[in-house]
């Protein structure tokens, strides 16, 4: 099977290298073939020819898998560090769904998925986890503030509050990448889109994902609390509490009081 692949590939490039040298003698003359002694600045020379097969392709994308899955493990060690593991889990859930939504609509467009894509990918990481922490600092900085609130009506201020930072903060990087995507070139294009994508994904996900997903995420942990308490009071409670004995002193300050 290896050396059937091997053959198909030395056969496109074999391929490859005929179309070249045909295209390149309506220019000039090629060495060794049309004339050994080509008059000077008419001449090439096809030094050699190099493919990559799917062998190598199959390993590059292993890389970025790994790459990509290492950095959501690292993003999650350290917001759980920082805050708790409710918040880092929520947001690798939202920093998973950007990616997943950006290489879903590369798939729907048949877009090719080159290291250009995988390094905007990691890109898109780094940029949606900054804005969810801001959120999620400013949802620790109120809940220090206001203990007697609920998580629910924190984190919807906490969300209007950094709303406009978000949006300034986004909307800048979507200009920039706007330009990249219409004068950057084609070498360009595929990582400006993936950025454009996964920028506007990544804003959305940052108010609408990972917030409400350690909100529903803390509240069940508290009603699971709540509930193991009330059954461990149940449990240990017995019957009605009797009052203990009074000892003589209390007996005799209870005859002086009559």
């Amino acid at each position: 099977m290896e050396s059937g692949e091997a053959v198909a590939g030395q056969t496109q490039v074999d391929m490859g290298r005929t179309a070249v040298a045909k295209a390149l003698n309506t220019f000039g003359t090629q060495v060794g073939v049309d004339n050994p002694f080509p008059a000077e600045g008419n001449a090439f020379k096809i030094i050699g020819t190099e493919a990559v097969g799917a062998v190598a392709g199959a390993a590059l994308r292993n890389q970025a898998v790994a790459v990509t899955l290492l950095a959501l493990v690292g993003i999650l060690l350290y917001i759980a560090f920082r805050f708790e593991w409710t918040y880092g889990a929520a947001a690798v859930i939202a920093v998973f769904h950007d990616v997943l939504i950006t290489l879903g609509i590369f798939s729907v467009f048949q877009f090719e998925v080159n290291l250009t894509v995988i390094a905007a990918l990691l890109t898109l990481v780094g940029f949606s986890v900054n804005d969810t922490i801001v959120v999620f600092d400013r949802i620790r900085e109120n809940l220090r503030m206001h203990r007697r609130s609920n998580l629910y009506d924190i984190t919807n201020d906490s969300i209007n509050q950094t709303l406009s930072r978000t949006i300034i903060t986004a909307g800048l990087v979507f200009l920039s990448v706007i330009a990249l995507v219409f004068f950057g070139g084609e070498v360009l294009r595929p990582f400006s889109l993936a950025l454009l994508i996964g920028i506007v994904f990544g804003t959305y996900s940052s108010v609408a994902v990972a917030s409400p997903i350690m909100v529903w995420w803390q509240q069940r942990l508290e009603a699971g609390r709540a509930q193991a308490s009330a059954t461990g009071a149940r449990g240990t409670g017995g019957g009605p509490r009797q009052r203990p004995a009074q000892g003589a002193r209390g007996a005799k300050a209870s005859a002086a009081a009559r």
